[in-house]
């Protein structure tokens, strides 16, 4: 895949993540308030905000990589996304009623967004390939 295709794709991820996080805290907000525990409630409100904060961070990375920051800032795109996906992911589904030990899947997703943090410095930093 070139890299323009890759940035591209990462961009529609990230702007899809975005508009799902602002859906799932409007879900949140109004329809789950009532449903659910103060616990499972401050799941999701923890899940939308990471979704929210990494989708931005996201489209961050991969402007980072347009203007020189290579690879690595998409490599960063990446792990952010994935990390996005599994963190929130489970949260939300144990909200919704998963069982609780998919809580242990959810530090997972925290690893590889702080991946993803450390290897968008790494690549703003001159460090990470170029291209």
């Amino acid at each position: 895949m070139s890299a323009l295709v890759a940035q591209r794709l990462l961009l529609a991820i990230a702007a899809l993540l975005g508009g799902l996080a602002v859906a799932a805290g409007a879900f949140g907000a109004h329809a789950l308030g009532q449903r659910v525990g103060a616990e499972q409630l401050a799941w999701w409100e923890t899940g939308v905000r990471y979704q929210l904060a990494h989708a931005l961070a996201m489209m961050l990375a991969v402007l980072l990589a347009r203007a020189g920051a290579g690879g690595a800032a998409l490599v960063a795109a990446a792990l952010l996304a994935a990390g996005t996906v599994i963190f929130s992911g489970t949260l939300y589904a144990m909200t919704l009623g998963a069982p609780r030990v998919l809580g242990a899947v959810t530090p997972i997703g925290g690893v590889a967004m702080l991946a993803g943090w450390l290897v968008l410095a790494w690549s703003v930093l001159g460090i990470g390939p170029r291209g």
